[in-house]
């Protein structure tokens, strides 16, 4: 599949500021949210290096001299080692979806903003805790992947993967969404935490890719919505293009029956992305282009 050129929308705004205190209070919500994986909270198989102790025995031909536990060999005056539980960090899974609608917005930011802004805030959140964070772009040409990295780097590869830019109208790509979720379900074998970040528009046969990623991993679901696509404004005719397959088409709002039928097919199709989410057991949070999306993302984590 060929990439398109990926543009820099017009009307870009940003995701606006990110306040550290913020930052600092969603960390363990976010945590949480991930099962409780923090580093050190999940069992890894076997044993190791790592803080949580596992076994105190007698030593034996073989076990590395460093692992001896002073107390307990002067206490018995029989050597005695220590062997612990390793550690395993949690690594953060983002699908960030580039599709052309992606760059549509009529209220403060452009859905594409808040889905950078979402994406730089769980990333920063992600490498907190010695975890890693990766990114899987679609929407945009073959799903690209961003393999998982830790501190800095992690940011830094979030930061110009975002720069590119969303694919440009009427490049829809069916069933985009399904690819870059069976992706991230190859490649990443060690249970984390997914977080998918679209607006869930024309993509259908995602439900068995992310029910599969489910039942290995915490999911989290976030919409980005514009108030304008669930309900039109009575001012004569108009003339729509549809960003993913670049249609045109003339309607005329001063009709309410045409602004009642658009607001019902839009209510449709939210309540069915909703209620497949449900089905799944995978959080669903919306955020809006319209308002401040951090406090709205904070409220429903928290």
């Amino acid at each position: 599949m060929t990439a398109p050129r990926l543009i820099r929308p017009a009307g870009r705004q940003g995701p606006g500021p990110i306040p550290h205190g913020l930052l600092e209070s969603l960390d363990l919500i976010v945590a949480r949210r991930a099962s409780g994986a923090l580093p050190g909270d999940r069992r890894a198989a076997g044993l190791g290096s790592g803080t949580e102790l596992a076994q105190l025995r007698p030593y034996e031909v073989g076990d590395d001299v460093r692992q001896i536990d002073a107390a307990a060999t002067a206490r018995t005056g029989i050597p005695h080692v220590r062997l612990h539980v390793p550690e395993r960090t949690l690594t953060t899974w983002i699908a960030l979806d580039l599709s052309p609608s992606m760059a549509f917005g009529t209220a403060d930011r452009l859905k594409s903003d808040v889905a950078e802004g979402v994406t730089l805030t769980l990333g920063r959140l992600a490498i907190r805790r010695a975890g890693r964070v990766a990114l899987m772009t679609f929407g945009a040409g073959t799903p690209r992947l961003h393999p998982p990295r830790a501190s800095k780097p992690g940011v830094v590869a979030l930061q110009r993967a975002l720069e590119e830019g969303v694919a440009p109208d009427g490049h829809h790509e069916p069933g985009a969404l399904a690819g870059a979720l069976r992706r991230i379900g190859r490649v990443a074998t060690q249970p984390g935490l997914v977080v998918v970040i679209s607006d869930w528009r024309d993509e259908d046969d995602w439900t068995r890719a992310l029910g599969a990623l489910a039942q290995r991993h915490s999911v989290m679901a976030i919409e980005v919505r514009d108030p304008r696509e669930s309900a039109v404004p009575a001012v004569g005719r108009l003339a729509l293009v549809d960003p993913e397959t670049g249609e045109r088409v003339e309607v005329d709002t001063s009709r309410r029956s045409v602004r009642d039928r658009f607001a019902q097919i839009e209510a449709d199709r939210r309540a069915r992305v909703a209620r497949e989410l449900r089905r799944l057991q995978v959080e669903h949070i919306a955020l809006s282009t319209e308002g401040d999306w951090l406090q709205a993302l904070g409220r429903r984590l928290s």
